[in-house]
């Protein structure tokens, strides 16, 4: 017997009766045939009505838990939107897509680190009312760290007008690749800022803001700190003292850079010795570099050929390594015009 035949077994035999009784010419059995059927018929009919009503409450609840489960998503996707906001969106994504544990770990990483903050921030706040101070710092925050997010930062924090950022955590594209992309990003912020000098007065601010940076490459522990209740993911270590520290030694609208970084990035940023400073909490002096605005660079000299590159800043040379340079021209312009002869 099928699964069907088992299921609707009643019913097939209240279908053999009526079968059966209309075979039947007796006029007794037609009406003892006649009152069990419709008694059958309404049976099944009530059973039939229960088993819709049934139906339509399954049905019902399916639709309300289907509502309940879209909410829920919902929810979910709205407080992970505001999540993402607390943290750096290289942090935001390993945490969820389970490559970052969210217990305490850290671990021991080549970094290059980044601090900024405004120059006279502190004369500032006592000339502004509050409510144009904080539109006038969240505008200027919004402006760097657009900056920071195109070049692939680490936005780790910020403490009032001050910005902490790292290059080569979560990801690294090599410790060269990450020191220049983010000298490069202070050089945007710099010249972002110049860019905004007309528009801090709409905040009521009576000279446009500048502000200075620090740079160091080294290594650090970066990770999760804090408690089981509260972590903050950031980077620590010496090389974090000294870019803070570097920073508070720039001049306004500067970048200084410790000597690992000026390694990393000195063949393609133009920079000039700045000596050895005195850092507060830094056990001996450190060598410094700035960086050069344009205006500082001086002549530049660029030859390209073929898939060959020279370019030569004249201001970074000696008068001995000009002269060089010189003759080395001269020859090469020489072999050059005698080629073209023979041709």
């Amino acid at each position: 017997m099928s699964n069907n035949d088992i299921i609707f077994k009643h019913e097939n035999h209240v279908l053999t009766e009526i079968q059966n009784f209309s075979s039947d010419q007796s006029l007794a059995s037609m009406r003892a045939g006649y009152k069990n059927i419709i008694s059958e018929y309404e049976r099944l009919l009530k059973t039939t009505k229960h088993l819709v009503k049934l139906n339509d409450r399954s049905a019902d609840r399916l639709s309300e838990l289907a509502t309940e489960t879209q909410e829920k998503n919902n929810q979910l996707e709205r407080l992970s939107k505001q999540l993402s906001k607390y943290l750096s969106p290289q942090v935001y994504d390993s945490i969820f897509r389970g490559h970052q544990k969210s217990g305490i770990a850290s671990a021991r990483k080549k970094l290059t680190v980044f601090f900024s903050d405004i120059v006279g921030f502190t004369s500032i706040t006592e000339s502004l009312e509050p409510e144009d101070l904080t539109a006038a710092l969240n505008y200027y925050l919004t402006e760097m760290s657009a900056i920071a997010l195109q070049y692939g930062a680490t936005i780790d924090k910020y403490i009032g007008d001050a910005i902490m950022i790292f290059f080569g955590d979560p990801t690294s594209d090599g410790a060269k690749e990450d020191a220049t992309r983010c000298v490069s990003m202070a050089i945007a912020m710099q010249e972002r800022l110049q860019e905004l000098s007309g528009e801090w007065a709409t905040f009521g601010l009576h000279e446009p803001l500048r502000m200075r940076i620090g740079i160091s490459t080294g290594f650090c522990t970066v990770g999760n700190f804090g408690s089981e209740n509260r972590l903050d993911y950031t980077a620590v270590g010496a090389c974090v003292n000294i870019a803070s520290r570097l920073e508070s030694k720039a001049d306004s609208g500067k970048i200084l850079l410790s000597q690992n970084t000026y390694n990393l990035v000195k063949d393609d940023v133009p920079c000039a010795e700045a000596g050895k400073l005195t850092l507060k909490g830094v056990g001996s002096r450190v060598r410094a570099f700035k960086v050069l605005d344009r205006g500082d660079v001086g002549p530049v000299i660029s030859i390209r050929a073929d898939q060959s590159y020279l370019r030569a800043r004249l201001s970074a040379l000696s008068k001995g390594e000009l002269d060089q340079f010189k003759r080395s021209l001269k020859e090469a312009l020489a072999d050059i015009e005698g080629h073209i002869e023979r041709l």
